[in-house]
């Protein structure tokens, strides 16, 4: 009998994955990045439409937890409000980014 010295991972499949780009990775996609930054409510709108939640929802901590632990994404509700915090319009790009690599990748 083999003992359990990992506990199993959650979300997609039950495999941890990361983060599809890096947090400050703007120029991965140059319309993303100037759409969070000149745009925020817009983008955020259009990250909740993806996810099919209220439009109020896209820049919120909630959202980018149920995100990332759908996906299995290594992290904690206090990162993600750290990063929501101090960095919200790259937290806000980074998310939208995974969510279009995903659907390029039909893992959305």
């Amino acid at each position: 009998m083999n003992p359990v010295v990992q506990q199993p991972k959650y979300g997609a499949g039950g495999m941890s994955n990361d983060w599809q780009t890096g947090m400050f990775g703007c120029c991965d996609d140059i319309g993303i990045c100037l759409c969070g930054t000149f745009f925020p409510l817009g983008l955020s709108c259009q990250i909740a439409s993806d996810m099919n939640e209220c439009c109020l929802c896209g820049a919120s901590v909630a959202m980018r937890t149920m995100y990332r632990t759908r996906y299995g994404i290594p992290g904690s509700i206090c990162s993600d409000f750290l990063w929501l915090l101090c960095f919200p319009h790259c937290a806000l790009c980074q998310l939208k980014r995974d969510i279009e690599k995903r659907k390029a990748m039909n893992a959305f």
